[in-house]
C-alpha cells in the first residue's frame, strides 16, 4: 500500500480514465501540487476540455505506451483487469494505486477531514458545504463528485487544515478514507451487486462510522442511518425535519426552484435562510451542509450567504437551457430514490407536464431494482427510456431497456438490437440519443420540463434537445 511519504517521493502520475467525475478532482488537486500529470480516456467529454486546459497530455484510447515513464499509475474502478493500460502498468515498475486509495491518502493530509456519506445527497450537499467555505474566504480543500462554478471544478488544494470531501460507499470505497468529522445523509439500498443486501450496506456505514475520529452528524429522521450508529461511543449531532433533532428546518416559502425556511440550533432560531435547488431533500442537505460548518466555528451570517449563493452543482438539476417554451434539465438521480425525490420536486413546480428521460446505469442495478425503478418514474408525466449503459459491467443476464419499459404506463423506448446495445459504441449512444431528442423535440409542449437523469452520459441528450428546440 503506498504510503504518504512515497507518494511525496512521485514525479509523473498517470491516471487511467482521467476523465471520470472521481478522478477530475484528485486531478485538480495533484496538479496544484506541481506533479507532472499525464492520462488517458475512451471518450470525448468536457471534463476532458477541461483537464487539457490545464495544461496536461491526454491520450484518447487506452494503450500500453501511454504509461511510458510514470512513476504511480491511478485507475478507476470501471477499468477492467483487461485494460491494456492497467495490465502495463501492473507489468511495470512503477506504483500501481485505484483512485479510492490515492483519495484516502489525501484525506490523511489535513486535520479535519469531513468525510460527507449516504446514498443520495452526497455531491449536493458537499458542494453546499464548500460553496459557504470558500464565500466566507475560507481557504479549503475539497473534492465534490461533480462540478462547482465556485471553485470552478469538482477540487482544490488550500491552506487550511479542513477538507471537504465527498465519500462513496460503491464497494466500501470510503472505509479507505481517514475522516475526522463524518456527515452521514442517508442509508439505502444500492450497489446490491456488490453488498448483496440492505444489512450489509448498514455495517459498511457502521464501519466508516467507527473511523471518524471527531463528530458524526446524522439524519436523525433515517432509521437506517441511525441503526448504524446504534451504540456508538462518539459525539453524535443529529439533524432532520422534526424538533427533536439538534438541527431542524421549518419551511416558510416555496416559489419555483427557491425555498425559504428557518434552521433551528439546539431549539433556537438561527433565522433565515434560502436556498435555489429545488425540493424538500434539499432542505436537508442544507441542514447537514449547515451543521458541519457550525462544527468548525462558522457563524451563521456565513452559513446564510453560503447557502443562499449556492445554485447547484453541475448535473444536479442543472438547467441546460430552453426553446418554444419547453425547459430542459440535467440531474444526477440514477437511484430509484434520488428519481422519486427529483421528480417529486419538479412536479412542485410551475409545469405543465414533467418529462423523465432516464439512461439506466449498469445491467445489474437495473435488474436488482427494476421494479423500484418503474414506481418512481411513473411520477413523472412522461417517461422516455434511452439503451442502458453498462459502463464496467458486460450483460451477461439479457438486461435490456424494453424489460423496464414494460411496466411502466405509456413509456416510450426504442427497440435497438440487442447486440448492438452490447457493443455500447459511442456512435450507437449518439444515435439512441437521437431517437430519443427527436421524439420529445415533436412531442413536448409549451410549459412543459423536461428533465434527463442517470449517472451515465445522458446529459449530453439534454444538450442535444435544447438544439434542436
Amino acid at each position: 500500500m503506498l504510503t504518504l511519504e512515497q507518494l511525496r517521493e512521485k514525479k509523473h502520475l498517470h491516471f487511467i480514465g482521467i476523465g471520470g467525475s472521481g478522478m477530475y478532482p484528485i486531478v485538480q488537486i495533484l496538479h496544484s501540487q506541481g506533479y507532472h500529470i499525464t492520462g488517458s480516456d475512451n471518450n470525448e467529454t468536457e471534463t476532458l476540455d477541461a483537464v487539457r486546459a490545464m495544461g496536461i497530455e491526454v491520450h484518447l484510447g487506452q494503450r500500453a505506451e501511454n504509461i511510458a515513464g510514470a512513476d504511480l499509475i491511478i485507475y478507476t474502478a470501471a477499468v477492467l483487469d483487461d485494460n491494456p493500460e492497467l495490465v502495463a502498468a501492473r507489468a511495470s515498475e512503477a506504483d500501481v494505486v485505484e483512485r479510492a486509495d490515492m483519495l484516502g491518502l489525501i484525506t490523511e493530509l489535513f486535520d479535519n477531514a469531513i468525510c460527507v456519506t449516504g446514498t443520495h445527497g452526497k455531491t449536493t450537499t458537499t458542494a453546499m458545504l464548500t460553496e459557504i467555505y470558500v464565500d466566507a474566504g475560507q481557504d479549503i480543500s475539497c473534492f465534490i463528485g461533480g462540478k462547482l462554478p465556485a471553485i470552478g471544478g469538482s477540487g482544490r488544494f488550500g491552506t487550511s487544515d479542513i477538507f471537504v470531501c465527498e465519500s462513496c460507499e460503491f464497494k466500501d470505497h470510503f472505509l479507505k478514507f481517514s475522516p475526522n468529522t463524518a456527515v452521514i445523509l442517508n442509508v439505502d439500498a444500492d450497489h446490491l451487486d456488490y453488498f448483496g443486501s440492505l444489512e450489509n450496506i448498514i455495517k459498511s456505514f457502521r464501519t466508516f462510522a467507527e473511523k471518524t475520529t471527531g463528530k458524526l452528524i446524522v439524519n436523525g429522521g433515517d432509521a437506517n442511518t441511525m441503526k448504524a450508529i446504534e451504540g456508538l461511543d462518539k459525539e453524535i449531532v443529529t439533524f432532520g425535519e422534526s424538533g427533536d433533532n439538534d438541527y431542524f428546518a421549518e419551511i416558510r416559502i416555496t416559489s419555483g426552484m427557491t425555498t425559504e425556511f428557518d434552521i433551528y440550533e439546539a431549539g433556537k432560531n438561527a433565522g433565515g435562510f434560502r436556498i435555489h435547488v429545488p425540493g424538500k431533500h434539499n432542505v436537508l442537505n442544507a441542514l447537514a451542509a449547515a451543521a458541519a460548518a457550525r462544527s468548525t466555528g462558522l457563524g451563521w451570517d456565513d452559513i446564510r450567504r453560503g447557502l443562499d449563493n449556492f445554485h447547484g452543482a453541475i448535473r444536479r438539476f442543472q438547467k441546460i437551457g430552453e426553446g418554444r417554451g419547453v425547459t430542459v434539465v440535467d440531474d444526477y438521480a440514477h437511484h430509484p430514490a434520488e428519481i422519486a425525490s427529483t421528480l417529486r420536486a419538479a412536479k412542485s413546480l410551475d409545469f405543465n407536464r414533467v418529462w423523465a428521460v432516464f439512461q439506466p446505469f449498469t445491467y445489474s442495478r437495473t435488474e436488482l431494482l427494476m421494479d423500484d425503478f418503474a414506481e418512481a418514474l411513473q411520477i413523472a408525466d412522461k417517461v422516455v427510456l434511452t439503451d442502458i449503459m453498462g459502463s464496467r459491467e458486460k450483460n451477461d443476464h439479457g438486461i435490456y431497456t424494453e424489460q423496464l419499459g414494460a411496466k411502466i404506463d405509456g413509456a416510450i423506448w426504442f427497440d435497438t438490437p440487442h447486440d448492438v446495445v452490447d457493443q455500447q459504441t459511442a456512435e450507437q449512444k449518439e444515435f439512441n440519443f437521437g431517437q430519443v431528442t427527436d421524439y420529445i423535440a415533436e412531442h413536448a409542449e409549451q410549459g412543459d420540463m423536461v428533465i434527463t437523469m442517470g449517472c451515465g452520459d445522458v446529459y449530453k441528450a439534454a444538450k442535444m434537445l435544447v438544439k434542436k428546440l
